[in-house]
């Protein structure tokens, strides 16, 4: 009869084994180190297709105004600054007007920021809005003896920490007087850019966003003339209202061919042979 194995008591040895047990594996220690950050995902390249498009569209209306560039005038990096802050909200050639009566006494930064501002304003009065004007153009010449020299940087986030400058005004300083590539998004640049379908029309509402957008499509080279062939087009021919379709050279590569004129004669009299009066 098999007897079941009776219960160790206290004073009883457990069996040994011959086997020898490995010491127990030390817990590794907690990472101390620093906590990776998530970076966002790049934005996506645009398709091939709308590249090649866009970069004929560029292509053609740099045959069709072969003379294109700033319609500002300007004999130096601070003349430049200064007119392209007096062409807001109003046209170049008012501006171009008030140039040799504004830089004939100011003809740098010291010389305007120590100058009377009454006769600051007589002078820019008929560009609009003449004591905002001013005002920024007294602090933005401050600005620039304070922490340039009086000189104009040439760097685009020196720039836009300067008062009145924001990126538009910087790119057209950078390309156009240190021949560094920037995109010029105005509104004729937003606005052709849309119809080009270079950008949808949330993204042309956005400048910033618009800036990137256009310049992924093109190399960067191209940046500071490709702004000029779509303004000068903004002005003469795709105008905001009636755009003159029908006269357009890149009408075949535009998917809103269509929404102004189309017969050549109605769209040959909406062009203009120079920009806004």
């Amino acid at each position: 009869m098999r007897v079941p194995p009776r219960h160790l008591a206290s004073s009883d040895t457990a069996p040994t084994s011959d086997v020898t047990r490995p010491d127990p594996v030390p817990l590794r220690a907690p990472y101390a180190g620093p906590v990776p950050v998530r970076t966002a995902a790049p934005p996506p390249a645009p398709a091939t297709a709308l590249v090649r498009r866009a970069r004929k569209i560029d292509r053609e209306l740099a045959r069709t105004y072969p003379d294109a560039r700033s319609e500002l005038d300007y004999d130096n990096a601070f003349e430049l600054l200064v007119v392209t802050v007096l062409s807001a909200q109003t046209t170049d050639r008012r501006v171009n007007a008030v140039r040799p009566a504004l830089f004939a006494p100011y003809p740098d930064a010291a010389t305007m920021a120590a100058a009377d501002r009454e006769g600051l304003e007589a002078i820019i009065k008929s560009t609009g809005f003449f004591r905002a004007k001013a005002d920024t153009l007294l602090k933005l010449s401050a600005a620039l003896v304070a922490d340039h020299g009086g000189e104009v940087p040439r760097r685009l986030t020196d720039l836009v920490a300067l008062p009145g400058v924001g990126r538009k005004t910087a790119n057209v300083v950078l390309g156009n007087a240190f021949a560094i590539p920037g995109i010029t998004v105005d509104t004729h640049v937003a606005r052709l850019a849309r119809r080009f379908g270079w950008v949808d029309p949330a993204t042309a509402a956005d400048a910033v966003k618009a800036e990137h957008a256009i310049g992924a499509l093109f190399p960067k080279r191209d940046w500071t003339m490709l702004s000029h062939h779509v303004i000068w087009h903004g002005r003469r021919v795709c105008h905001a209202s009636k755009p003159a379709c029908g006269a357009c050279t890149v009408a075949r590569w535009c998917p809103s061919f269509g929404e102004g004129p189309t017969d050549p004669q109605t769209a040959a009299a909406l062009v203009k042979s120079e920009g806004r009066a």
